[in-house]
């Protein structure tokens, strides 16, 4: 070891007690001093404590010294908690509900999908063994959706299913068509007769619907339209929107015509939207057909009279 390194301790101890006894003679004399000089005395006490703090004659013993050596010390590893039957029985419990809440988003999910399965076999509760809907079946059909086989959202469903004689829904047209409005049962059905009669409101649909029932109601082997069926169908598309309609329908009573053909069907809906309530504007040299001039004349002469 170097003599210097060893010289070190010796010289802090000599120092330390040059300090003590320096301390010792200022502490006999301050009896002595009067009190002005307690200040000054107090000063060379503090100098005296950072000579000695220098030299680590001091020991710590302030609040920090205890939380140094508190944090210094190892903490013991902690052990991991058994779980408890408790803990299984919840965590079961969590697994099951998992699998239910899966079960029951999967089987909404297919309930809400169309099933082509499911509409076939509401189509056969009404055909029986046949692969058409007929009068029978129908009617009940109609009682189930709460609906009269004469309302005028049964002719919008029949559009729909583009149905080709009335009274009949083949295999095809039901498939078809039910898979459009994605309806396959009764209550999904029951769900959107409001949007088929929200469907007349639109003018371009009304005259599709309008010109379809021309052909849905006629006879297949026939051109035109009897008489009875076409005041019926009017009645059924304009009778609550065209003012005109029950002095028409009586003109049809008491004409010669005993048929309705395809023109005159669709020009009664043009004169319904555009001829005014009085007919002033009725032109009759227009290509307006027969059946109309001889109701505008009827009908002046019966407003004259």
């Amino acid at each position: 070891m170097d003599k210097n390194d060893m010289s070190r301790p010796l010289a802090g101890l000599q120092t330390h007690n040059d300090t003590v006894e320096c301390f010792i003679k200022m502490h006999s004399d301050a009896a002595n001093f009067p009190l002005t000089s307690h200040l000054s005395t107090l000063a060379n006490i503090h100098k005296i404590y950072h000579t000695l703090h220098r030299l680590n004659l001091t020991e710590d013993v302030g609040p920090d010294s205890d939380t140094t050596a508190c944090c210094s010390r190892p903490m013991p590893p902690r052990k991991k908690r058994r779980p408890t039957a408790g803990d299984d029985l919840s965590a079961k419990k969590s697994r099951q509900d998992s699998v239910f809440r899966k079960h029951e988003s999967s089987r909404i999910q297919e309930e809400e999908a169309f099933s082509s399965k499911r509409c076939l076999e509401w189509f056969y509760e009404y055909a029986g063994c046949d692969d058409v809907v007929g009068p029978e079946g129908m009617e009940k059909f109609c009682e189930d959706i709460g609906v009269e086989p004469e309302n005028v959202v049964m002719l919008v469903l029949a559009w729909k299913l583009d149905a080709q004689s009335m009274g009949y829904f083949t295999l095809q047209e039901w498939l078809k068509g039910m898979g459009s409005l994605q309806c396959d049962s009764t209550d999904r059905l029951r769900r959107s007769l409001d949007y088929l009669r929200s469907v007349l409101n639109d003018p371009t649909n009304f005259k599709l619907i309008y010109r379809y029932a021309f052909d849905f109601a006629r006879e297949k082997d026939q051109r035109s339209l009897d008489l009875n069926t076409a005041k019926c169908m009017l009645g059924l598309l304009l009778g609550k929107t065209w003012p005109l309609f029950p002095v028409f329908n009586q003109f049809l009573e008491q004409s010669k015509y005993k048929v309705i053909n395809k023109d005159q069907w669709c020009n009664v809906l043009e004169f319904s939207r555009t001829i005014n309530l009085d007919l002033s504007n009725y032109d009759e040299d227009g290509a307006w057909p027969v059946l109309l001039d001889e109701f505008v004349e009827w009908y002046k002469d019966r407003e004259m009279a």
